[in-house]
């Protein structure tokens, strides 16, 4: 190990008071956007669902496109069970989410399942903050 000298040690401070302040914090992970309570449209009683992409042409063989959209339901909201029209894979990025999808489950901030075309499914927010389910949907070509 080398000796630290005099001069070595004031560049030292130098070089280490020149680093922005915002560098020298620990890292945060992102948060989810938030989303307004008026943003979007009215699905349902306390739910709206926001488009977040266009279809897109999907390169997945027997789909014809990809899009991607939230669905936020404030506290108590609910979304009867119903028929998915195209296969999906939906993610949860805020709050706690009852999901009656063949068997009850609770899907948590981070959980993830899929949704074959015609499996039932409903959704509701038992919880006292706002739920929020990103959904991607898989459109199924025309053969």
């Amino acid at each position: 190990m080398k000796d630290i000298d005099r001069r070595s040690t004031v560049a030292l401070g130098l070089a280490t008071a020149a680093v922005p302040a915002s560098m020298l914090t620990a890292a945060r992970p992102a948060a989810a956007q938030t989303r307004g309570p008026a943003e979007g449209r009215e699905i349902a009683p306390g739910v709206r669902q926001i488009d977040l992409s266009p279809p897109r042409p999907s390169k997945i063989q027997g789909f014809r496109t990809v899009s991607m959209r939230d669905v936020v339901l404030q506290p108590g909201a609910e979304i009867p069970e119903f028929a998915m029209p195209n296969p999906m894979l939906c993610h949860v990025t805020e709050g706690e989410l009852a999901i009656r999808h063949g068997r009850e489950f609770v899907a948590k901030k981070g959980d993830a399942w899929d949704c074959g075309k015609g499996t039932r499914e409903g959704t509701k927010n038992n919880g006292t903050a706002v739920g929020v389910m990103r959904i991607i949907d898989f459109d199924m070509s025309m053969t």
